[in-house]
């Protein structure tokens, strides 16, 4: 069942979407047939800039980066700036030039094209637009940081992942109606299911819309965003005892307890099956004859058999892949992230730090490299001039979720965060709410090693992992948590304003569900207050 679980966790997504398009459709009136419109138009670049994003490569007291989507028509892009005022029309911007690439996705062709704005004023209100001399955006607003420690807030997503447009974006707009003013917002990674579709990444930026081009983003590489994933290469056994590769095209659920894949053989055959939930037995219901073709059973040896059980006719396994993951080919055309004597060039723009106003916020990827990154993180945290440390990556250190653990960043990584005493780390991956506080050690059962005090007072970090999009697992370590929670879509807003911290995660619908606060003491690990729920 393990295998079954797997794809299940992993690879969700609805049945009737299409690698390479989907279908937006309305409602049929009057008997009217219904209409598809496919991603190639639905996400097709136009001369008219599209996802415009603000990140950091710099200072962002100093600086600021934007990067943006054309057609090919397109061959050069330009962004003009200047300090805002109260009057547009009295505007003298100056114009930059900006970098041009050819990018090339799955269902169209595109330049993206970047600018960094350098040698900026501190703490100041700037309008920008970007085009191309003729074809123009509106005006944008952004605020460079303080050269100093001063209050703001940034706002913590999880993965957003699953059906980004349909449920994900109201997430992020209540979230903005809570926090208009924030100073930027974070992502823990899996912001798409699958990294290669461009009609996802397109979802993700249509959620925020132009949010993204006033309110700069900074984001951690999550498993879904990495090009090579073993999950979905399979290994099924023939009739005649053979084994074949065999890669997932699709993972869905089709209906409440029905799941459907749709499989492509060692010669490019295609079929499809249905089997009852994983979490149950995983029986196969229903196939085509694609799928009998591919494995020489035939549909009446197949049907009521236990697809993941290696000892059944199928004996489906994961097979592993010799691949070498690289972060998605969308991740750097349209983020614009610091590269910062990286131990691994695979890390370029996924292992950075950026510091404002008396944080650092540091970005591991916790998918590759793991031990390689050691010494430079120790190094980030030794030469930490900040008053805080947030640190951010994918898959979290506790996780709560069934049949997870990350034993491997306790053993590299947690040292140096309690070395350090790291205020807060932020996660995602397990699509359900924790976050760690002081509880009764005395009670914690089953649950693995290095749990058994995920908060320790002597040192102060508070762990959370969170979710944001509308995949969800259940609870099933949850006795090292001090606040947790399953079948919720949340989003945090984070408020630092001198010796405090105030941490408050909110349901989809505007509700308070959790709040704490750290206050820094001299000389001592932060005190954690913890608010009434």
């Amino acid at each position: 069942m393990t295998n079954i679980n797997n794809l299940k966790r992993d690879f969700v997504i609805c049945f009737f979407c299409c690698v390479s398009f989907f279908c937006i459709s309305a409602e049929a009136h009057d008997g009217q047939e219904q209409i598809p419109f496919s991603a190639q138009k639905a996400h097709a670049p136009t001369p008219l800039p599209d996802r415009v994003t603000l990140t950091w490569e710099y200072d962002p007291a100093t600086s600021q980066s934007v990067t943006w989507r054309t057609d090919t028509s397109i061959q050069e892009g330009q962004a003009q700036l200047a300090i805002a005022n109260a009057n547009g029309r009295a505007l003298q911007p100056q114009t930059f030039e900006a970098e041009t690439t050819f990018f090339k996705s799955d269902i169209n062709d595109a330049h993206y094209h970047s600018v960094s704005f350098r040698e900026l004023q501190p703490d100041t209100l700037y309008t920008y637009r970007v085009g191309n001399g003729m074809n123009w955006t509106e005006y944008y607003h952004f605020k460079t940081a303080s050269d100093e420690p001063k209050p703001f807030s940034f706002i913590y997503f999880g993965d957003a992942q699953n059906e980004v447009r349909t449920h994900w974006s109201r997430v992020f707009r209540e979230a903005f109606r809570d926090a208009p003013r924030a100073s930027f917002t974070l992502h823990a990674g899996d912001l798409v299911d699958y990294h290669y579709m461009d009609s996802q990444w397109g979802e993700w930026h249509q959620g925020p819309d132009w949010v993204n081009g006033t309110v700069p983003i900074i984001a951690t590489a999550g498993n879904h965003e990495y090009r090579s994933n073993s999950a979905l290469q399979r290994i099924w056994k023939t009739k005649e005892g053979q084994e074949i590769d065999v890669d997932v095209v699709l993972y869905g659920e089709k209906e409440p307890g029905i799941f459907s894949a749709v499989v492509r053989g060692p010669e490019d055959q295609y079929g499809s099956l249905e089997f009852s939930d994983p979490g149950k037995d995983g029986i196969i219901t229903d196939l085509d004859t694609g799928v009998e073709e591919i494995s020489g059973y035939s549909r009446d040896e197949l049907i009521g058999t236990a697809i993941g059980d290696e000892s059944a006719p199928l004996g489906d396994k994961r097979r592993m892949s010799e691949e070498v993951p690289l972060v998605s080919s969308h991740w750097r055309p349209q983020f614009a992230f610091p590269i910062q004597d990286l131990p691994d060039e695979r890390l370029a723009e996924t292992l950075y730090y950026i510091d404002y106003q008396g944080v650092r916020i540091i970005s591991l990827d916790s998918n590759i490299a793991i031990e390689e990154q050691v010494p430079w993180l120790r190094n980030v945290l030794e030469n930490n001039p900040n008053k805080w440390t947030v640190v951010t990556f994918h898959h979290p250190v506790f996780s709560p979720a069934s049949d997870r653990d990350n034993p491997v960043l306790r053993q590299f990584w947690k040292p140096l965060l309690d070395q350090y005493k790291v205020d807060l780390v932020l996660s995602g991956h397990d699509h359900i709410y924790a976050r760690t506080g002081d509880i009764d050690v005395t009670n914690i059962k089953n649950i693995p090693t290095g749990y058994q005090q995920a908060y320790d007072p002597d040192i102060g970090t508070v762990f959370v992992v969170s979710v944001s999009g509308p995949k969800m697992y259940e609870v099933t370590k949850g006795q090292y948590a001090k606040r947790f929670a399953e079948n919720t879509q949340l989003y945090q807003i984070i408020d630092l304003d001198g010796n405090t911290l105030r941490f408050r995660a909110f349901t989809a619908t505007g509700e308070l569900y959790d709040e704490f606060k750290l206050q820094k003491r001299e000389g001592q690990p932060n005190q954690l207050i913890e608010s009434n729920f």
